[in-house]
């Protein structure tokens, strides 16, 4: 039976649409062919925002498809330990729960591995005509990624029907997620997709590598649709884009026909980095987190730093976010103390005392 972790009446902050994955972590650096065994976590992109904003206090909502299987029982019982409403995951009969492996060595590295099993999995069947509206609707945000496009042509269908613009539907978050490696169509579909969501988070790389565009700049001129256009650029930090969600009139366009935006660039504190994979995640958490609190830009930026450095100092793809009142104090330093900011393993444990975050 699905497991469910309940959320407060019918509110429901955000619900997250995606696979996730049972991880398999290697018990210690080098080649998977060289790794004698595996620790049993789980990983996805969207199950891992659903975990974050669910640790941070908000009502989320995952939906997804698993296989009948272990595997299965194993991811909806982790993410519904989260705090994570799972009522929305539906169990397939005929298709496995999608697994993968990967190296202990960073993703950016050429001595990087990640082997996926999930072709045929349960969530590659997903479709507009078996992901039910009760299972959406009623949500403030509705995440996605590009990841569920890669998925299979029933899957991309899925994302093109979520993502176009409607009346009364939900502020829709969209994080690229470029996966060459899963992609079969021309990536331009995901700037396609991208034109339809609310807010956007790209990195500058992928964004460079999928659609050869170079520079945040370039990036949100080739995607002046979303209201919210999130650039994050690494070690340097992020830049938004933010304008008012609405048509504009003559006076407040540019000379591209759009509305001016506000430019906002945070710099990431300095981390030390024990892995990279789900940061992404977090950062995208932290800074809708912080957009349902009603938060500024800025703000919204440090958060998503913050909840990154989080999960760039386990092991793991998902990180305990600090408190919030802890991530408030942090967030509100001025800009030469956030400038100070070295955030390492344990960090977010130092909830009592700023002393417990070092600084240089």
């Amino acid at each position: 039976m699905t497991g469910t972790a309940a959320v407060d009446g019918d509110v429901v902050d955000v619900v997250c649409l995606g696979e996730s994955m049972v991880t398999f972590l290697p018990s210690r650096p080098g080649r998977l062919a060289d790794v004698p065994s595996f620790a049993r976590t789980i990983g996805g992109a969207e199950s891992n925002v659903a975990c974050a904003l669910a640790a941070a206090g908000h009502a989320v909502k995952w939906v997804s498809r698993v296989g009948a299987d272990g595997f299965g029982d194993h991811l909806i019982a982790a993410v519904a330990a989260y705090g994570v409403d799972t009522s929305g995951v539906r169990r397939d009969a005929n298709r496995p729960t999608g697994i993968y492996f990967r190296t202990a060595t960073d993703r950016a590295t050429d001595a990087h591995e990640v082997l996926y099993y999930r072709a045929g999995s349960a969530a590659s069947a997903m479709s507009p005509t078996n992901v039910p509206h009760e299972d959406l609707d009623g949500a403030r945000v509705l995440h996605l990624s590009g990841i569920t496009a890669a998925l299979s042509p029933e899957c991309l269908g899925l994302m093109r029907v979520l993502t176009a613009r409607r009346a009364g539907r939900p502020l829709v978050s969209f994080d690229v997620n470029h996966r060459p490696g899963l992609w079969r169509e021309d990536p331009a579909v995901l700037l396609d997709l991208a034109r339809g969501a609310d807010v956007v988070f790209v990195g500058e790389d992928e964004a460079e590598e999928a659609w050869g565009l170079r520079g945040a700049a370039a990036i949100r001129s080739a995607l002046p649709e979303p209201a919210a256009l999130v650039v994050k650029q690494g070690a340097r930090g992020a830049v938004a884009y933010t304008r008012p969600a609405r048509t504009p009139c003559a006076s407040e366009a540019d000379e591209t026909g759009h509305p001016e935006d506000t430019v906002t660039h945070v710099p990431a504190p300095r981390v030390d980095v024990v892995a990279a994979v789900g940061a992404g995640d977090a950062f995208a958490a932290g800074f809708l987190s912080a957009t349902l609190r009603g938060l500024p830009v800025e703000a919204r930026l440090r958060h998503g730093h913050l909840t990154a450095a989080a999960t760039l100092t386990v092991a793991g793809d998902l990180g305990t976010p600090p408190p919030t009142a802890y991530a408030d104090r942090l967030a509100a330093l001025d800009d030469e103390r956030w400038g100070t900011l070295h955030l390492g393993p344990g960090w977010t444990a130092a909830d009592q005392a700023m002393e417990e975050v070092r600084t240089s």
